[in-house]
């Protein structure tokens, strides 16, 4: 596994990279580059950095990792490796910017490129199709299940969970990112390293997918629709 950090110059979104936006790229991280120049940090700045910026995301960070490899051996190893990588290269996060966003690409990026290689996972879905029948109009519909105001945000039960661990580890991602950690199209996109189209499909087609799964749990459950006699 390579250690040298790459670079895009340009945001998924079409705008031009500030430093603001500057998140790890590739694996682990991205380096400083003559146009994004290095922070110079002392050794006690950097632990600084490092206990006020990282550690107060430690919890959702494991939380992340379990829902990717469902393993809690898997998931403290995940998140080891992360916030090494992240103390490693600690002089391309600038103090002040999203940390919880740039760590949460690292530890998607590692496992990318560790875990998913051990073929714990399915195969990846063919994105293409997807989007060929959940279009962005079909993304802007008001049909979409918001799950931060229905069944994730509760999370009182084992069935929500085994629901979303069933998913396919593309689709079980941006739902953990939005609507369980909260992140924007916008921060999604950087961190998965797609366009905000793609967020948008993706996220259309996990949300209907959870809620088919969660249906099917409800009717072998017993419980039936309104609409159901």
């Amino acid at each position: 596994m390579s250690d040298t950090p790459t670079r895009d110059d340009q945001d998924r979104s079409g705008g031009p990279a500030g430093p603001d936006q500057i998140l790890p790229d590739g694996d682990p991280v991205e380096q400083p580059s003559a146009d994004t120049p290095a922070r110079r940090y002392t050794d006690e700045q950097k632990y600084q950095v490092f206990n006020k910026e990282f550690m107060p995301h430690i919890d959702s960070m494991y939380n992340f990792a379990f829902r990717l490899t469902t393993d809690e051996d898997d998931a403290n190893d995940l998140v080891q490796d992360t916030y090494l990588k992240a103390f490693r290269f600690i002089s391309s996060f600038e103090q002040g910017t999203n940390a919880k966003a740039w760590l949460f690409r690292i530890l998607k990026n590692s496992f990318i490129n560790d875990y998913r290689k051990k073929s714990k996972e399915p195969a990846k879905v063919d994105y293409q199709d997807v989007e060929t029948t959940y279009n962005s109009e079909d993304a802007e519909s008001e049909h979409t299940v918001d799950l931060r105001a229905e069944s994730v945000s509760d999370l009182i039960g084992d069935e929500v969970a085994t629901a979303l661990n069933s998913l396919p580890v593309d689709f079980r991602t941006v739902i953990i990112l939005c609507d369980i950690e909260g992140f924007t199209y916008e921060e999604m996109a950087k961190i998965l390293d797609i366009p905000i189209g793609t967020v948008r499909s993706r996220l259309h087609r996990a949300r209907n997918l959870l809620k088919e799964k969660l249906r099917d749990y409800a009717s072998s459950m017993g419980y039936k629709e309104e609409s159901e006699e």
